[in-house]
């Protein structure tokens, strides 16, 4: 049978016959430099990527959808992104000693060496950058209503020194090498998430129904309701985006072919999507109970009192997508600097890293400070790139790898997942590109 390949090391899946530079390179690359993570680093870090911005905006997708539908679009997305998480944590391993250690080299693998290439990264991109975009928002509006609480008759400071001071934090976190060494800010930003999200919640419930409350849709004409529906769908969509990052968190977890990384993965992504749970459902419901349809696009701009507790929760916020930041710039930060290394042979060191991911940072500053459209864009890049990279790309690629047979209950519930997400990224899209239309007709840019 011709010679025979040599057994994977005990201590590693992934060994794999390297020069000693290419091994120098990956032990220096943000995701394949440290691989000594446990379990529930990734309950943290799936819960810090999901439960961001997403959640103070489901009351207002709630106002857009109504009870029924509303209720039904929460819980569907919550069901098919676990089992398509499900297939990605099982996927990262399923080649005898090898990880694919990124989504584009899962993609690589089931759509080819270049192929792969063209389909995962433009849109595992736009998803992460787009992210990061929409966190710089959301960071210095709830800066700008923290400071607005505490200090009312303070003079008014724009939006866009808010969003500057949001940025400053993450010029110096964006320097931490690694995903184990952003640990420390995530736990902290799931704690936030999870802490914010009572609050918005118990704080809607302390309230009490608003007098006249109506749960009519809020928009008086029929193409209004449509669009407000399409872009709420977006939004839901927004809210369950973890999937862009799981490959390259699994990748941080040893592995050994006795004990893979996908299970303890899974645990942590079960414990994290229950998390989820607890977050979302409360938020989404209680806030929409509470307000109807006259809640604001993010719940906590509609609380007003108690003034301590809604400052504190706005602070919370700024902690949690501080982290959730740099999980999503992690991957971003790994493909930039795999270029800059082995395609424009630069040397891999500490200043390399401080000007390309000072660069970035900038970047989504000066975007986020310039188009500030906060519910317009959820809805938006919600449709447009989550929907493919988390509801049906994973479906596809398991497909394409395990070729299930015609008709089997495998092959059935993938080809529902690829239909159902390829109908959000059509229509969602167009409902925000909308609402961001019509946000800007209002809009001073700078303000």
């Amino acid at each position: 049978m011709g010679t025979q390949a040599p057994p994977t090391p005990p201590e590693s899946y992934d060994i794999r016959s390297k020069s000693e530079k290419e091994k120098n390179v990956d032990d220096w690359l943000p995701i394949t430099s440290s691989r000594n993570a446990k379990w529930w680093y990734s309950t943290f870090h799936n819960v810090t990527v999901m439960v961001g911005a997403g959640v103070l905006s489901l009351p207002s997708a709630m106002s857009e959808l109504g009870w029924g539908p509303g209720i039904a679009i929460l819980i569907l997305p919550w069901i098919i992104t676990l089992y398509t998480l499900w297939q990605m944590v099982e996927m990262h391993e399923m080649v005898p000693g090898k990880r694919f250690d990124r989504y584009h080299e899962l993609g690589q693998e089931a759509f080819g060496e270049k192929l792969g290439l063209w389909i995962v990264v433009p849109q595992q991109l736009v998803v992460e950058v787009s992210v990061n975009i929409v966190y710089m928002v959301t960071g210095g509006q709830s800066l700008k209503k923290f400071h607005d609480l505490v200090c009312p008759d303070c003079k008014h400071i724009k939006q866009t020194y808010f969003i500057m001071i949001f940025a400053s934090v993450h010029f110096v976190l964006s320097q931490l090498p690694n995903f184990n060494s952003i640990s420390g800010v995530s736990l902290a930003a799931a704690v936030m998430s999870l802490s914010y999200s009572t609050i918005a919640w118990g704080a809607s419930v302390e309230k009490g129904k608003k007098e006249n409350v109506e749960y009519g849709y809020p928009s008086s004409s029929t193409a209004g309701t449509v669009f407000g529906f399409l872009s709420a769908l977006g939004e839901v969509a927004f809210a369950y985006a973890g999937h862009n990052v799981v490959l390259e968190i699994q990748a941080t977890i040893p592995s050994t072919p006795e004990k893979p990384s996908k299970k303890p993965m899974w645990k942590g992504v079960v414990v994290a999507y229950i998390i989820v749970a607890l977050c979302y459902f409360p938020v989404a419901l209680i806030g929409y109970w509470a307000f109807g349809n006259s809640v604001q696009d993010n719940i906590l701009l509609s609380l007003e009192k108690p003034t301590w507790l809604i400052a504190m929760a706005n602070m919370m916020v700024v902690v949690h997508v501080i982290g959730s930041y740099q999980i999503y710039a992690m991957p971003v930060f790994d493909m930039l600097e795999t270029m800059l290394v082995k395609r424009l042979y630069f040397s891999p060191g500490l200043m390399l890293r401080l000007i390309a991911r000072s660069v970035y940072v900038a970047l989504t500053m000066f975007i986020a400070i310039t188009f500030p459209f906060f519910s317009g864009l959820l809805g938006f890049f919600g449709g447009l790139v989550f929907a493919p990279t988390t509801y049906f790309l994973p479906c596809v690629m398991w497909l394409a790898i395990y070729k299930p047979k015609v008709g089997s209950l495998s092959w059935f519930t993938n080809w529902v997942c690829i239909i159902l997400g390829f109908l959000l990224m059509i229509l969602a899209p167009i409902g925000g590109l909308r609402q961001i239309i019509l946000d800007a007709k209002t809009y001073k840019f700078y303000s």
